[in-house]
């Protein structure tokens, strides 16, 4: 073993300088359409356990399946939008396995048929490179159940005393989009693993074919990560590590499988060609089952099915409907706020930027929007341990206070105690002021201008500084009166009373 093998792993220099990195990715895609697949039943995430079930998505005997006309369309507009061809005349196949939360122990996909092929995604690096991923495939298919493991300290099935199986999943619309294999990435590979599936999910939230939430399955992530030594042009032993639900984990998964594997070719071992799964708590992965090929899978054509044949005046009318892309629509955005690259990649990578857009789209300013989203919003939804989107505050609402202190109803810091309300749902802005009328600014200049009197008098020598031109030394007054007034006053007309009274 050498000095660069610590635990398992290779130094991530020690790899490069042995290995080329070889991706392909393969996301899973929940379309958000109302009923599944090929049943009726509807879709909604939360529901109770097997309370969206039929006998179709059950797998029971003599239920056949209907296509949803909705769900093929969604598919065509992401293979369009992913520059892919339509296939013009395709079929579902049975990829045959046993899994319990499988009802019917095989599953309706595509196989040598897919409904979208040959396409490619460009995406945008942290430096402001850009890097084309071809796509292989992209293909509609069926979701499966859920599994829960219950007893063992990991929620996976080793250790658990008992399973329940929840089908309400079983059967929702899938699109999964495989890519070729990415090489040539050298170092940036697990950096253009992140961009891709950061890029597909913008993607795909602006075709509003899906919610997208990866933390909530939505949008799977399955990593597949070789290594080949430098100079050789045979591919490596691949493992994909399942279902990385976040961003960050698609870039640390990729990389900690380098050095995994590194470390493995370096001691002169084999890799194994096997799923793994990603540990959120360390950022490592362990090994799940030994990877099947598609001839385990017995695939054969969907008898129950007829085949699916877009017309293509139709194809074309969807291509009419695909929107902006997004990063294009970012380019735009930011040239019209004038802000910096640096800028614009924070709001996207703290999910703030359709939160801000969509507050100046109910009349805010850009800058007052960015600056609520960004700073005190953001720190609300660290503190309250939830995503910034998830927030219970609209960006209507935000724009409604933002013009409250514009219009000097409120303060920055009055109004931060109008947004503590709305996040504990005490209502709308405007019922909160009724109901608390001390966070209202005080306007009252006769209130105000005693206040200042009684803080001058208390304070006679930074009286006599501004008197002599000091005014820098009015803030200590501004702030006194301030602490009078529990916050109610605005501190630049208090200021002006303060320079007044001392004239």
């Amino acid at each position: 073993m050498t000095a660069a093998v610590s635990a398992d792993l290779l130094d991530y220099d020690a790899v490069l300088a042995k290995f080329e990195p070889v991706l392909g990715m393969e996301v899973h895609v929940e379309l958000h359409t109302a009923t599944k697949m090929f049943c009726p039943c509807p879709t909604a995430f939360g529901a109770e356990p097997n309370t969206q079930v039929c006998p179709v998505c059950l797998g029971m005997p003599g239920a056949l399946p209907v296509v949803n006309q909705a769900a093929v369309e969604s598919a065509i507009r992401i293979g369009l939008a992913l520059n892919c061809s339509i296939t013009p005349w395709g079929r579902f196949a049975r990829k045959n396995y046993f899994y319990p939360d499988q009802p019917k122990n095989y599953q309706i996909s595509q196989y040598d048929e897919p409904i979208a092929t040959e396409g490619y995604l460009d995406v945008v690096l942290d430096d402001g490179t850009t890097w084309r991923v071809e796509i292989e495939r992209a293909h509609m298919e069926e979701d499966t159940g859920k599994s829960l493991h219950v007893g063992g300290a990991t929620g996976r099935i080793h250790g658990a005393s008992h399973s329940l199986l929840d089908y309400n999943r079983a059967g929702v619309p899938l699109v999964e989009i495989v890519t070729k294999t990415i090489s040539g990435a050298g170092e940036r590979a697990p950096e253009v693993a992140r961009a891709y599936v950061a890029a597909l999910r913008d993607l795909l939230k602006a075709l509003d074919v899906s919610d997208v939430r990866m933390d909530q399955g939505s949008l799977r992530c399955d990593a597949n990560v070789s290594l080949m030594p430098i100079g050789a042009d045979v591919l490596g032993t691949r493992t994909e590590t399942k279902n990385v639900n976040s961003l960050k984990s698609v870039e640390t998964a990729v990389r900690y499988e380098m050095r995994r594997q590194a470390a493995v070719l370096t001691r002169g071992d084999e890799v194994v060609q096997e799923t793994r799964h990603f540990q959120e708590a360390d950022g490592t992965t362990s090994a799940g089952r030994r990877k099947e090929t598609a001839e385990d899978y017995r695939y054969f054509p969907e008898p129950d099915l007829e085949p699916v044949a877009p017309d293509a005046a139709w194809v074309e009318e969807l291509r009419g409907t695909l929107p902006e892309l997004p990063w294009i629509r970012r380019a735009r955005i930011q040239q019209a706020w004038g802000i910096s690259d640096e800028e614009m990649r924070d709001l996207v990578n703290s999910d703030a930027l359709e939160l801000v857009i969509a507050t100046t789209e109910a009349g805010a300013p850009a800058s007052d929007a960015r600056s609520w989203w960004v700073a005190y919003l953001s720190q609300q939804a660290n503190t309250r341990g939830v995503e910034l989107t998830a927030l219970p505050i609209s960006p209507a609402q935000v724009a409604q206070i933002i013009a409250f202190v514009t219009d000097g109803k409120l303060t920055n810091k009055l109004a931060r105690q109008v947004v503590d309300y709305v996040l504990d749902g005490e209502g709308e802005p405007e019922q909160i002021l009724a109901a608390h009328p001390e966070l209202v600014v005080e306007r009252d200049d006769s209130k105000l201008q005693a206040a200042v009197d009684a803080a001058l008098a208390a304070n006679p020598d930074i009286a006599e500084k501004i008197r002599s031109g000091k005014v820098a030394a009015a803030g200590k007054i501004v702030g006194d009166v301030m602490k009078a007034t529990r916050g109610q006053a605005d501190p630049a007309r208090v200021k002006e009373l303060v320079i007044a009274a001392c004239s």
